[in-house]
């Protein structure tokens, strides 16, 4: 019997990141007003969100402080789609350099691998979130899906307490619920259910 160790934050970034920057980079000026799955984002705000996440998790990931109660408008700079590439790819240094998944970080002193899973979460889910609402299609890596299940499981409760996830969607049984499909309904949002 092997004990495996757990798939490292920084691989499984560097697989989300693949597939959210390329979405990032696709998504036309004239989307950037259409209304998402997160009914308080529309794309630009959800862009704007997601760019705040990716900087303020580097300097978690080095053990800093960061601060997530600002949002800077990011989209006002013309080269806003290479500057997010770049600094997603700081993102997953950050969290790939020895120590990151180790001890605590971050104002509410979670354990480590804890704030990596909600970066890792967040750049997944808001991938697909922008995808939808511009039309498009999103499969996240299976091992990024499976690496998050039981941090989201587990961050699932206190998330809904703060607002960050809404009311757990119940899928039917005998739908075509993959793990992403759970994860989703974990996190509040209807696979089934939202179209551009």
């Amino acid at each position: 019997m092997t004990n495996e160790s757990p798939p490292r934050i920084g691989d499984m970034l560097r697989s989300a990141a693949a597939q959210a920057t390329p979405l990032v980079r696709g998504t036309a000026d004239a989307s950037l007003t259409a209304p998402t799955p997160c009914a308080e984002y529309d794309v630009r705000a959800l862009l704007n969100h997601l760019f705040g996440v990716v900087l303020n998790f580097q300097a978690l990931a080095a053990k800093q402080p960061a601060d997530l109660s600002y949002t800077a408008d990011r989209l006002a700079d013309p080269d806003w789609r290479d500057r997010f590439e770049a600094e997603t790819g700081k993102l997953v240094e950050a969290w790939s350099a020895p120590g990151a998944e180790e001890g605590t970080t971050g104002g509410m002193g979670l354990p480590a691998r804890t704030v990596g899973s909600m970066v890792l979460l967040d750049l997944t889910v808001h991938a697909w979130d922008l995808a939808r609402a511009t039309g498009r299609s999103f499969a996240p890596d299976p091992a990024v899906v499976a690496g998050l299940a039981d941090e989201v499981e587990r961050m699932a409760p206190m998330a809904r307490q703060m607002g960050v996830f809404g009311a757990v969607v119940d899928l039917p049984e005998d739908a075509d619920a993959d793990a992403f499909a759970r994860l989703l309904a974990t996190t509040g949002r209807d696979p089934r259910a939202w179209r551009a």
